[in-house]
Parts: structure tokens; C-alpha cells; sequence
């Protein structure tokens, strides 16, 4: 045991001694940095993104990208990133998890980690646990983004923002928030760097799945990079509860009403078939051609595959669910399902 945790903490002394390395390699940059005029930022990062296309490699520009931010952040919020946030931002682009404590500066570890990953063009994302956080993160580090040249954005429910520092918001209490300019969904996952909730992300990744023209879709389809904040909360905690979305029926009410009276006139002891075990209900061959005789079908495995789907689930509805038992109806006429743990 003695000599596992030996390894272990030989190995994590390994990895802080590399990022040491590249942090003094970070730091060796900085004076030439510190020449550079505001508007040279953008041209920086514009420099950097056609290095990469000629082939260049992200770790390759990985010290200048760093130097660059940690200027940038002591020009535009007054913090310098300190040399242990800087190695945070490299654990978070190593794709590995940098645990800091509260106050230690998280958010402005992420910085350099967003906006180095953000030069390839495809759009990075921070994920944290609630929208003040979302907001509040979006405008506090959106001036450092500007100033590299990139765009900075946020979701919450229902609203999404851009940081914008000609745009200001009267309304606002938190100097934080008063560049934050109303955008919609699609432009917020346009910009370079998007904040948001773990849910949000998720619903909007769903309600893309169920558009019906390309044109609705918000997100750009590839997910190219994120840093997760509170990793323990969104990957552990937030990650057993499932998200769940529905939309619209197509189909008319009254077919369900016909199916119902379809299923009144079959006989239980030739038609069909029930597993009280497994909680499930199916048409016997005398069933299908009775219901196909009914419904004036030859073969309705071969036609209509749905309406069978549809009679069998009205089928276990009519045989299975005792009303007052495994669901209830009141008067709004909505209707309240007891929820089990049936097999599939």
C-alpha cells in the first residue's frame, strides 16, 4: 500500500515539476508581451489561428496563448493570473481535472484553457452549475476575450446574452453585468467562448434533435472543447437527473379514441395474450386477423406496422392500468401516471 501511494505521489510530483517547466516558459514571454499595444491583441490571436492552419500544433503555441491571456487579464480586470492558475489552465486543457479550492481564482484559471482551445475556430464552452454563475462569469472574463479579439457569450433559461462593452445595461446592480447585450440562442453558440448551465446545454442538444428544418438549429453541431466547473456537482450530483422533452402531438386525438373501441371488441381468450410479470400485451394470430378484418387491412404487418404498435398500446393500456390504481383522472382532465418499476 505504502509503496502504491509512493508511485502515486512520485507520478503527481512528475506532472507539477513539467507544468513548472512550461509556466517559467510562460513567464520568460511576458516582457516581450508587455510591449505589445492593445489593438496587437486580436492580432495575436489572428497570428496564432494561421499558424495552426499551417499545421502548427496547440501545445506548440501554448506558452505565447498563456502569456498572452495573463496580460490581458492585468490589463482589463487588473488580475494576473498566478503561476498555480496557470497551471490549472494547462491541467484543464490536458483534458484532466485541477482541483482548487474556493477563492484560489477558478474562473480565471479556465481563461487560458478556453481561449487557447477557442483558436481552432469551433467554439468552447464552460459549463457550470447555476445561471447567476453563467452570467456573472460571462461578464466578468467577456473584457479579457475582447481584448484577444473573440467573442464571449451566455445562456440562461429562456435568454442568452453577448458580451458587448458599447452595449450597457441600465438596469443593472452588478458592473459585472452591464455589458451583457440580448442575443438569440443560435448567436450565443457562435460565439468563441459560450457560458452556460449543464441543462441548458443538454435541452438545447435535444430540441436540435427534434427541428424540423436544419435552419432551427442552435448549436453548431460539433463539440469541439469545454472546461465543466464544479465537475463533482455536474457529472455526479446533476447527472442523475434526467432530461426529458416532448413536443407537440402530429397525430389526431380522436385515432387513440378509435383504437380504444378497437380493442373493446376483441376477446380475451382468442385475440390476445397477457404477461402479468412482465406488464405486457400482444395480439394473437386470431387477434391480427380479427383486427385486420376489422379494419379492412390484408396484411397489416405489411401495410400499417403503426397502427399494431398502437392497438397493443391501447391493448396493455385497457388490460394492465386499473384506473384509481395506476393512474387517477381529475377534472382539468390531465392525467396522472403511478410510476413503477415495471420491466422493459
Amino acid at each position: 500500500m505504502l509503496k502504491f501511494l509512493g508511485k502515486l505521489l512520485d507520478s503527481n510530483e512528475k506532472e507539477i515539476t513539467r507544468l513548472r517547466k512550461t509556466v517559467e516558459s510562460v513567464s520568460r514571454l511576458e516582457p516581450a508581451i508587455k510591449k505589445l499595444k492593445d489593438a496587437d491583441f486580436g492580432k495575436k490571436t489572428a497570428e496564432f489561428k494561421e499558424r495552426l492552419q499551417h499545421g502548427t500544433l496547440l501545445d506548440g503555441i501554448l506558452p505565447e496563448a498563456f502569456a498572452l491571456v495573463r496580460e490581458a487579464a492585468l490589463r482589463t480586470i487588473g488580475q494576473r493570473p498566478f503561476d498555480v492558475q496557470m497551471m490549472a489552465g494547462m491541467t484543464l486543457h490536458n483534458g484532466k481535472v485541477a482541483e482548487q479550492k474556493t477563492g484560489e481564482g477558478k474562473t480565471l484559471s479556465a481563461i487560458p484553457a478556453l481561449y487557447l482551445n477557442a483558436l481552432a475556430g469551433q467554439g468552447t464552452h464552460l459549463v457550470t452549475v447555476n445561471d447567476y454563475l453563467a452570467r456573472r462569469d460571462a461578464g466578468w472574463m467577456g473584457p479579457i476575450i475582447h481584448l484577444l479579439g473573440m467573442s464571449t457569450s451566455a445562456m440562461i433559461s429562456e435568454q442568452s446574452f453577448l458580451y458587448d462593452p458599447a452595449f450597457e445595461d441600465q438596469t443593472a446592480t452588478d458592473g459585472r453585468l452591464k455589458h451583457l447585450r440580448p442575443i438569440t440562442r443560435k448567436q450565443a453558440y457562435e460565439a468563441d467562448v459560450t457560458y452556460g448551465i449543464n441543462s441548458e446545454f443538454g435541452f438545447d442538444y435535444l430540441r436540435d434533435n427534434m427541428v424540423s428544418d436544419i435552419s432551427q438549429v442552435v448549436q453548431r453541431g460539433n463539440y469541439h472543447y469545454a472546461v465543466v466547473d464544479e465537475v463533482d456537482s455536474v457529472l455526479i450530483d446533476e447527472a442523475r437527473t434526467p432530461h426529458i422533452i416532448s413536443a407537440p402531438d402530429t397525430e389526431a386525438t380522436h385515432a387513440y379514441y378509435d383504437y380504444a373501441k378497437l380493442v373493446d371488441k376483441l376477446n380475451r381468450e382468442t385475440d390476445f395474450a397477457i404477461d402479468e410479470k412482465l406488464r405486457t400485451a400482444h395480439l394473437t394470430d386470431h387477434g391480427i386477423l380479427k383486427v385486420e378484418k376489422l379494419l379492412g387491412i390484408p396484411n397489416i404487418y405489411e401495410k400499417d406496422f403503426g397502427t399494431v404498435h398502437h392497438i397493443e398500446a391501447a391493448l396493455k393500456a385497457r388490460t394492465l392500468f386499473a384506473r384509481e390504481k395506476d393512474y387517477i383522472v381529475n377534472l382539468s382532465r390531465t392525467i396522472s401516471v403511478c410510476t413503477r418499476n415495471w420491466p422493459a
